[in-house]
C-alpha cells in the first residue's frame, strides 16, 4: 500500500498484533463464531513519518451501524462541554452567527454543549442507532459518510468544524479534507481532537489500535497531512480525556502563527523521538511485557478462587482482550450501562455482555477495559472498592 497522508511507497511494518475481528463488532447470539478477522498492523512512512494501518475495514461495515454512544459517560460529556466554552470565549466574539458542524457527530453529545452557547448545530453521522438518538434530542443530523461531495451538497459555510475521535478513522482522508476546506469560513476554526499517538505509546495504550482508527497521529504528521489541503494548525493543548488526546486548532492558510504551546509539543516529540520507527518498535516490544504481566496477574486471581468480571466493553477492550487471549475462561463477563449492547457478546472471545444495573452482586475482582476512566469509574464504585472488590486497571495512564 501507499501511505494514506502522503502517497509515499515503502511502508515498514512497526507492530503487528495479528489476525482481529472488528472491535466494534459487538456479535448478537446467533452471530458467535461468523466474524470475520482481519490483520491488524501498523505500518511506518519513512517519508511523512505518519504510523497507520495497512489494512482497511470497510467504512459500510464499520461505520454504518454500531452501538457507540458518546454520551454513556460523564467524563466524556465534560470534556466537551469544556471544549466548546473554550473555543466560545476565544474565537465566538468574531462570529456575527454563530455556527458549528460536527463530523461523526454521534448521538449528539458535543453538539448539545454548543447548542446550549447559542450555536446553529449540524451533525453528520454515518450510523443508525446514534443518528436517530441525536435527531430525537432536537440535534439537526444527515445520516453521511463525510466528503467533499457531500461538503457540497451542504451549500454553507460554518465557523467552527468539529471532528472529536473521527479525524483518524477516515477512509475518505483526502476528500474529507478538502470538504472540511470547502465548509470552514475564511475565518472559522477547524477543532480536531485524535488520540495522541506519543501519549499511546508512553501509556502502553496499545489496546487504542484497532481497525476503525486507521491513522496514528503526532503533530507533526497531521500538520503534513493538513499543509496538503491549505489548512494550517495553529495551537494545539494536550487533555487527559483517553489517557491524553490533543484537541488541535486549524485554520485555512496561511493562518495565524503557531502558538507558543504548538511549539513546546512540537519540540517534544522531536526531542523524544515520537516520530521515528525505533520508537514503535520499542513501543511493540513493551506490548509483550505488558501481556505477560496481566496474565500472570489475572492466573493469580482465579487461582485464588476470585470471580472476576471485565467493567466496561469499550471497543478498544477487544483489541486487548483478543491479543491477550482472554476469554470466559477469566471474565465470567463484561459489565457494561449501554443498553444498547445488552444480551451481545464480544467479537472474538465472545464473552457475553451484561448491564451493571441487573447484576444482583458484584464480583470479587473487576478487570477494567474502560481504563481511561478511572477516576469516573472509581467515584461511581466507592462503596465496592469498600466492600473490597478490586478494580485492576490493566493500562495506567500518564
Amino acid at each position: 500500500m501507499n501511505c494514506r497522508v502522503c502517497d509515499a511507497g515503502g511502508l515498514e511494518l512497526a507492530i503487528d498484533l495479528g489476525l482481529h475481528p472488528w472491535a466494534n463488532h459487538f456479535l448478537k447470539p446467533e452471530e458467535v463464531g461468523t466474524e470475520p478477522r482481519y490483520p491488524l498492523r501498523v505500518v511506518f512512512c519513512h517519508r511523512c513519518r505518519t504510523a497507520q494501518l495497512d489494512h482497511t475495514v470497510a467504512k459500510e461495515v464499520m461505520f454504518a451501524d454500531h452501538t457507540y454512544l458518546s454520551g454513556i459517560t460523564q467524563t466524556l460529556s465534560d470534556h466537551f462541554a469544556a471544549t466548546a466554552r473554550a473555543v466560545d470565549a476565544r474565537f465566538g466574539g468574531g462570529w456575527r452567527r454563530k455556527s458549528i458542524l460536527d463530523i461523526g457527530s454521534n448521538d449528539g453529545t458535543q453538539l448539545k454543549h454548543y447548542q446550549a452557547l447559542g450555536y446553529d448545530v449540524l451533525g453528520v453521522e454515518s450510523s443508525r442507532l446514534p443518528a436517530e438518538r441525536a435527531v430525537a434530542a432536537g440535534i439537526p443530523t444527515v445520516r453521511a459518510f463525510f466528503n467533499l461531495d457531500l461538503a457540497r451538497s451542504l451549500d454553507r459555510r460554518f465557523d467552527v468544524i468539529n471532528a472529536a475521535g473521527v479525524f483518524f478513522h477516515l477512509e475518505e482522508l483526502h476528500s474529507a479534507a478538502e470538504g472540511i476546506r470547502h465548509c470552514l469560513a475564511d475565518d472559522g476554526v477547524f477543532v480536531v481532537q485524535f488520540l495522541y499517538m506519543r501519549q499511546i505509546v508512553r501509556n502502553l495504550a496499545f489496546d487504542q489500535i484497532y481497525h476503525e482508527h486507521l491513522l496514528y497521529y503526532t503533530l507533526a504528521t497531521l500538520s503534513t497531512l493538513l499543509r496538503r489541503h491549505g489548512l494550517r494548525l495553529f495551537d494545539a493543548t494536550l487533555t487527559p480525556i483517553h489517557g491524553g488526546s490533543i484537541v488541535a486548532y486549524v485554520g485555512k492558510a496561511p493562518g495565524p502563527p503557531p502558538s507558543p504551546g504548538l511549539q513546546e509539543l512540537l519540540g517534544a516529540e522531536e526531542r523524544d523521538g515520537s516520530n521515528t520507527l525505533e520508537s514503535y518498535r520499542r513501543f511493540a516490544a513493551r506490548i509483550e511485557d505488558l501481556k505477560r504481566d496481566n496474565l500472570s496477574l489475572l492466573a493469580a486471581r482465579k487461582a485464588a478462587g476470585k470471580r472476576i468480571y471485565g467493567f466496561g466493553a469499550p471497543v478498544k477492550g477487544n483489541t486487548l482482550l483478543n491479543y491477550f487471549g482472554i476469554g470466559t475462561e477469566t471474565l465470567d463477563c463484561l459489565v457494561e450501562r449501554n443498553e444498547l449492547r445488552r444480551g451481545l457478546f464480544s467479537p472474538g472471545r465472545h464473552i457475553p455482555i451484561r448491564l451493571e444495573s441487573e447484576l444482583a452482586e458484584p464480583p470479587d475482582v473487576y478487570y477494567v477495559l474502560a481504563w481511561n476512566f478511572r477516576d469516573e469509574i472509581l467515584r461511581r464504585n466507592r462503596e465496592l472498592v469498600a466492600r473490597g472488590v478490586e478494580f485492576i486497571f490493566p493500562i495506567q495512564a500518564a
